[in-house]
This record gives C-alpha cells, structure tokens and sequence, in this order.
C-alpha cells in the first residue's frame, strides 16, 4: 500500500513539474519578412499601413511579432540578395512590396508563405496560376496598375488637349511593366499620340531619361510602376518641373512630393489589408488557398501648385474629379 502511494505521489509530482515547465516556456513569437527594392523613407507610408493593419489584429511590432525589414535603397540586384538573407533566418512569411520583390522571393524560396502587396500583374508575371486559386506559396494583392495606363494618357490629354509626344519612363527588369506599356501604346494608338520609351534601371537613368526627353521635345511624361523612380522620387518631381513637363504618376507619394497627378490604387489600403492575409497564414492557412484579392479603392489626385510652377492650367472639369487636390 505504501509502494502504491509512494509512486502515484511521485507521478503527480512528474506531472506537475512537467506542466510548470509548459507554462513557463515562451510561446514562440512569428516573424515577418519584409523585402522591398525601394528605400525605408520611401517607403514609411505604408509601412505603417501594414503595421496598423498588424495591430487592428492584436499584433504588435517589438510585443508579439518581429519584421525583418530588407530594403535595397532602389539596387535591384541587391533584392534577390535580401531575400535569400530573409529564407536563412527561416522567418513565418515574406510580406513583398512589388513585383520586383515577389520575384526574388519566389526564386529565394517555394516553400515559405510570401504574401503580396500590390503586385501589377501577377498571373501574367508567372507568380500565381489564377487570382481565385493561386498555387503554390504566393497570394496576396493586385493593384492592377498595368490596366490603368489607358485611363491615365486620357487624364494627361485632357490636361494637354493638344498632346501629341508623350514620353514613357520605365523598367523591362520589373514584371508586370511589359503589360502596363502594352495598355499605355494601344491607348495612345486610339488617341494619334507618339510615344517615346525610354529605361530608368538606375538613379544615374533619371536625369539622363529627362535630357533625351526635352531632345525629342517631348509634351508629358508618365512614369509606369519602378522601384527606381519610387526610390528617386523627389529627384523625379523635381526634374519635371524643372523640365515643364506635365507628368503623370502611378502613386499618390508622386505628387505629395510635388508632382502634378496621379491616377491609381490606395496603396497603403492595400497594405493595411495585406495583414488579414498574414494572420491568416500564421493561424495555418496555405496561400495556394487563399484567393489573390484586387484593389477596391482608386484615387486621382491634382497638385495645383506644380501646375502653376509649370505654366499649366488645369481643367475645371478635371479637378472635379479629382479625389484631392493639393493648393
């Protein structure tokens, strides 16, 4: 009798100390990947968009989730790099901020969840199989900024009525630019507009893109989605008005910083949303699961005092439409 007591004794205390030890052990803490071509000053917008969109989730930065952030300072051969750093810390997913980054994530890896934020054109870039169902370890959001270029040529002639050469600052190297040039040409094919195409892989391509543009007397620019430019913004606005050229951005930060317009997706919505997608993964979720969603929010905004820098009277019929406009 005594044997018996002894032992179950002794197996409560097991059992107990057992589950001390459970109670005391740390839960393990989820880390995000954060890779992005451009720079974090850049960038600051909606990376707080991203976190608030954490924090309406009860995540918080630093308390119960870690992002290593990778950023390539507008380098892109530096972005493949970055991801490979972010597969060896084996972090929870990798959060990308453009097609450029999603790209190298998904050479960096097919076995970590990676989610998109605004991606162009991610069925066409080879990155998911269909937007309901994407395969693999890629989902996400679509800004479908490569269908907008029809809409933004309309916006610029109506700004230039008599715009007949516009130039077109791009990057071949970022998937989904090819589509947003395609939409662009077939525009400005139904307007009788010429354009003039021109690269801006690297910072020194800005100012040399803006030379041969006022060679070929160019009358607007529009800037296609590039990390680049993104990275170089305020180089960019500041080298169209010095060069009285209406510009046309793809993002609203174009033309907080001094642009003249921009027509596209509430990006920092996207962001915030991006996070539903996080959580959903770090609960257990597969991204070949989880449908690749399109933007739901477009904004046009008007900078009336680059216009007046510029010379250019804008429309009244045009401000109408616009959802901001800066004075």
């Amino acid at each position: 009798m005594t044997k018996a007591i002894l032992t179950s004794l002794l197996t409560t205390i097991l059992l107990t100390t057992v589950s001390i030890a459970e109670a005391q052990q740390p839960k393990k803490v989820p880390r995000i990947g954060y890779l992005n071509a451009t720079s974090a000053s850049s960038d600051s917008a909606r990376i707080e968009a991203l976190r608030q969109g954490l924090r309406e989730l009860g995540y918080i930065e630093g308390k119960n989730i870690v992002i290593e952030y990778r950023f390539a300072e507008g380098k892109l051969d530096q972005v493949p790099r970055n991801a490979a750093e972010l597969v060896r810390l084996k972090v929870d997913v990798i959060v990308t901020g453009g097609s450029t980054d999603t790209e190298a994530a998904k050479k960096a890896t097919t076995t970590i969840p990676i989610v998109m934020t605004q991606d162009n054109d991610p069925v066409g870039s080879g990155f998911i199989a269909t937007l309901a169902r994407p395969g693999g370890n890629i989902t996400g959001l679509t800004n479908i900024s490569s269908e907008l270029g029809g809409k933004r040529l309309e916006l610029l002639k109506e700004v230039v009525p008599k715009l007949s050469r516009v130039v077109i600052f791009g990057n071949a190297a970022n998937p989904g630019s090819p589509q947003a040039l395609k939409e662009t040409e077939d525009a400005a094919r139904a307007m009788g507009i010429k354009l003039q195409y021109l690269e801006v892989r690297k910072a020194d391509d800005v100012e040399s893109a803006f030379k041969a543009a006022s060679r070929e007397q160019s009358q607007a620019l529009i800037i296609l989605p590039n990390p680049v430019a993104s990275t170089y913004r305020k180089q960019v606005v500041g080298l169209a008005v010095k060069s009285r050229l209406p510009a046309m951005y793809f993002r609203r930060d174009f033309v907080e910083s001094g642009g003249l317009m921009s027509y596209g997706t509430y990006v920092p919505d996207l962001y915030r949303r991006a996070a539903t997608y996080v959580e959903k993964i770090l609960k257990g979720a597969k991204p070949a699961d989880l449908p690749v969603e399109q933007p739901k929010k477009f904004e046009f905004i008007v900078n009336l005092k680059a216009a007046k820098q510029i010379g250019l009277t804008i429309p009244p019929n045009v401000l109408a439409r616009a959802d901001k406009v800066i004075k």
